[in-house]
């Protein structure tokens, strides 16, 4: 059965609807994101629904049921991303990021939105850009809350009545970008993308010490593998459900497009194929390739120009849920029934065929 849906609430916002960023110095930003990401969310009764869903296919009736609905939980955060539900003993909750506020967030059915950790991806004391927050979450085998954080730039492990500890923050004795997103595979390996997107400066930042964006392979005995520097901007990542194959979004507006890597049996990557080219939906909607789920039946919802396109295996385009604005990530209930969706201010949902 479906959950019984609560109120729509919103977050209070880091500044004025429509006040452009470079009006506010960066210590003023600093203390507007730790002061309001602590506040309270507001309940909201302005909408419930947002988009449409597309039909490009007949095979997309097996995915998302006509009639299915884009239903908005929340909204007033400043970019929402990294969502990932966690199973507990109250039937479970999803884990989003607020990376401007340098905050998660935690939605429930029964109790809507929450502050769950703040800071959650910069530790530092001074400003450090717009984007300094977690990005990408999972869940590792033991189920710890593991983060891509931009500000630290890091992947870190919440360990259970404690603190932080970090996995992995350089590579061949230099410091990652800033870890975007990620997966794990069933031994425990993490697969995960390093754009600089969180850097201050990004691409030009002068604290940045790898020259290329990388797609890596951190394995359980703490061992970091560069899989390929081939993709100028290397964003979400997923695994097929047989894990053989290797899903890569890249956020380049020259070349936005999701690739599939084969992965060898001793773990490395094959030659990419591209899955499909956002281009022409970018005439159409903002936004860029971006995070990306994985069904069990091996479909891919990717996050692209003005919301979520679902791909079959061979690059095939079944069918669109189009939020109309810019939409980063989302991820699926293990048991298939929903899909998540973070969109820009929003956190949203759309109920998902089992397989």
């Amino acid at each position: 059965m479906k959950q019984a849906r609560p109120a729509v609430q919103t977050a209070r916002p880091l500044h004025p609807q429509g006040a452009a960023t470079r009006r506010y110095s960066p210590w003023l930003l600093t203390l507007l994101a730790f002061a309001f990401a602590s506040l309270p969310t507001r309940s909201a009764v302005s909408e419930d629904t947002i988009g449409r869903i597309e039909k490009l296919d007949d095979a997309f009736d097996g995915i998302v049921a006509p009639g299915a609905k884009i239903e908005v939980l929340a909204s007033g955060f400043t970019w929402t991303e990294g969502p990932v539900w966690v199973e507990d003993e109250q039937g479970g909750h999803l884990l989003f990021t607020d990376i401007p506020r340098n905050s998660i967030f935690r939605w429930t059915a029964a109790r809507g939105i929450e502050l769950f950790m703040h800071p959650s991806g910069y530790t530092g004391v001074s400003f450090y850009g717009l984007e300094p927050g977690a990005n990408g979450l999972a869940i590792d085998p033991h189920g710890r809350l593991v983060a891509c954080e931009h500000g630290d730039r890091r992947l870190s492990v919440l360990t259970p009545g404690g603190g932080k500890m970090t996995l992995v923050d350089s590579f061949e004795g230099k410091r990652l970008n800033s870890p975007n997103d990620l997966c794990f595979d069933s031994t425990g390996s993490i697969y995960f993308t390093d754009p600089p997107y969180g850097l201050p400066e990004r691409a030009d930042d002068p604290r940045r010490e790898l020259d290329f964006c990388g797609v890596f392979r951190l394995d359980p005995d703490g061992k970091l593998t560069l899989l390929t520097k081939q993709l100028a901007r290397p964003n979400g990542i997923g695994l097929s459900p047989d894990q053989q194959t290797l899903y890569v979004a890249q956020s380049d507006p020259e070349l936005p497009i999701w690739m599939a890597f084969p992965i060898r049996e001793d773990k490395t990557l094959g030659e990419g194929r591209v899955l499909y080219n956002a281009k022409e939906a970018m005439k159409e909607f903002p936004g860029l390739p971006d995070g990306l789920a994985v069904g069990a039946d091996g479909t891919i919802f990717g996050s692209g120009p003005g919301g979520i396109y679902v791909l079959h295996p061979d690059g095939k385009l079944l069918g669109r849920i189009v939020t109309e604005g810019r939409t980063s990530n989302c991820a699926l209930t293990p048991d298939g029934g929903w899909l998540y969706i973070t969109a820009d201010s929003r956190l949203c949902r759309v109920a998902i065929k089992t397989p």
